[in-house]
């Protein structure tokens, strides 16, 4: 059996951190069993749904590599659902109710005061047809045959049918609801493996009968555990931390989806460079039933170790015009974000302003100046220098290279100095040491 796995977004906004994680799982577990990944567009929402959104989650999808083998919209496939549908109602398991959502309610308030679960009680069948009233149409389970699946992180499922209610699968205006669409689908498409949130579970346990109603064995269900953040639920927050803000960022891509693959599994969470490298690894086995934990910062994290194992051609196309594999092997190990490195160029390269130095900072700059013009810049340069001016002017420690590098840098903190003094070359250093000696 080929396997088939499908990401099925709506297109009513852009792709979140609990979306991708969805759409990378599926994505992750086709490659690894050589099968097919399928996008789904599940625009039957005609008022929600944008060509915008629906082009941005596919442009989102291609910047992180997450390339689906097809395409398709539900918006083009009504005649298909329109037969299937037709099908089910002449055998009797769709149905026309006519209850107003008040009716329901006030059902559902009588049931729980009796301490009976709100369970939908079908008093509509075989009742009058309510004058110029449209049905809506649920899906009839059948309550003589228990409901039970082996979920791949949940293990075995059981529902009895008696407990749920039919399932509203068309509204009165025609429309459809995301259930049996959904199955006639995956039937369609020989979908094998339907991997989604727990919230779904129960979706699944109705969505069982409906494949068994359609005459199709039901695919295998993996439901995972929902994403969190500290504060609990997935917040509005993370809801909008995405693809969208990532590019924002100048974050990488693999730096959230080497998170996204291992939070909540038993596997360390590790800075991946290829999605083949995750897809190897990929199993469900090692899925927890626990919220899966996720941090904004862990991402950060990841993208800075990431970037330190980046080759120059993985970055080359994405560096400022000149910037050579000598530069990004020296300024790597110091990078956040791959944004970081234009700066740092530039203090190999280019000019930067002179520092605000105190007084004995300047004279011991203009000593390193002096001492910068004699030395053979060709056998480590950072090394002669500082124990000329250590020499010259008897300091040691923070005293010595905190001006020095404030001066040939102009930052605080970075990469190491020997490999940037010895990159930014004699002319430049002297320039830069002469001008903090002056201001």
């Amino acid at each position: 059996m080929s396997v088939v796995t499908r990401f099925a977004p709506s297109p009513t906004g852009r792709l979140h951190v609990g979306n991708i994680r969805t759409a990378l799982h599926n994505c992750l577990f086709a490659r690894k069993q050589d099968g097919r990944f399928i996008l789904r567009i599940d625009d039957t929402d005609a008022e929600r749904s944008t060509a915008e959104f629906d082009q941005a989650i596919r442009d989102d999808l291609e910047w992180m590599g997450l390339k689906p083998d097809a395409v398709m919209r539900q918006s083009e496939r009504f005649d298909l659902y329109e037969r299937e549908f037709q099908r089910l109602k002449d055998v009797g398991r769709v149905y026309a109710c006519y209850e107003m959502p008040e009716e329901l309610e006030l059902r559902r308030k009588v049931l729980l005061g009796r301490g009976l679960p709100p369970v939908y009680e079908r008093k509509e069948l075989g009742a009058p047809v309510p004058e110029g009233r449209a049905p809506h149409w649920r899906f009839r389970l059948d309550h003589d045959k228990p409901i039970v699946f082996t979920d791949l992180i949940r293990g075995e499922q059981r529902f009895d049918p008696k407990l749920l209610s039919d399932p509203v699968v068309r509204r009165e205006d025609g429309s459809w609801l995301y259930l049996l669409p959904s199955v006639i689908d995956d039937v369609d498409l020989d979908v094998t493996h339907v991997v989604r949130g727990e919230d779904h579970v129960s979706n699944s346990a109705a969505q069982t009968q409906m494949f068994d109603a359609l005459g199709s064995k039901p695919p295998q269900f993996a439901h995972e555990a929902l994403l969190v953040a500290a504060e609990g639920k997935l917040s509005k927050r993370l809801g909008s931390y995405g693809a969208e803000h990532l590019r924002a960022e100048g974050v990488e891509p693999m730096a959230l989806l080497s998170v996204l693959a291992r939070i909540g599994t038993s596997q360390p969470v590790e800075a991946v460079t290829e999605l083949d490298e995750l897809a190897a690894t990929f199993d469900f086995s090692t899925f927890g039933r626990a919220p899966a934990h996720f941090d904004p910062h862990e991402v950060e994290l990841v993208n800075a170790r990431l970037l330190h194992k980046l080759d120059y051609a993985a970055v080359a196309d994405r560096l400022p015009e000149g910037a050579t594999e000598q530069d990004w092997l020296l300024l790597r190990p110091n990078l956040e974000r791959l944004s970081d490195f234009p700066g740092w160029f530039a203090v190999l390269h280019g000019e930067i302003d002179p520092p605000d130095l105190s007084h004995e900072e300047r004279l011991l700059v203009k000593d390193a100046a002096t001492a910068a013009e004699k030395l053979d810049w060709a056998v480590e340069p950072w090394r002669a220098l500082t124990e000329e001016v250590k020499a010259a002017t008897g300091k040691k420690g923070r005293e010595l290279f905190h001006p020095l590098r404030l001066a040939l840098t102009g930052r605080e903190s970075g990469p190491e100095m020997a490999g940037l003094v010895a990159a930014m070359g004699r002319g430049r250093a002297v320039r830069r040491l002469e001008a903090a000696a002056r201001r």
